[in-house]
């Protein structure tokens, strides 16, 4: 059985992440890029609590969209703003921290 360092739970009841995802303040905003394209760009999420790029994955896969982690933030191709603050809130991230 694997035991949390930085809780001293086992993994399976670790409640790091659910703490981790409280305390974040996400931004969603759009950007315009090269020959007119648009990428949502979602700021604010600390990669020390929270894997980025399992978010990414997710969120790329649930909006069907390409996209990447850069910069410790990530951008999806596309206008996704309501539907990506929707799927955050459905991973856990409370609904008061996303702007």
């Amino acid at each position: 059985m694997e035991i949390c360092p930085r809780c001293g739970l086992p993994k399976e009841a670790c409640v790091c992440e659910g703490i981790a995802k409280a305390k974040q303040r996400i931004k969603v905003t759009t950007t315009k890029r090269k020959y007119g394209k648009i990428i949502t760009t979602v700021t604010g999420i600390d990669p020390k609590d929270i894997d980025l790029k399992e978010v990414a994955k997710q969120l790329k896969s649930e909006l069907a969209c390409g996209g990447t982690v850069k910069n410790e933030q990530i951008e999806l191709q596309g206008d996704h703003v309501k539907k990506t603050k929707e799927k955050l809130a459905e991973l856990g991230f409370p609904r008061e921290a996303i702007d």
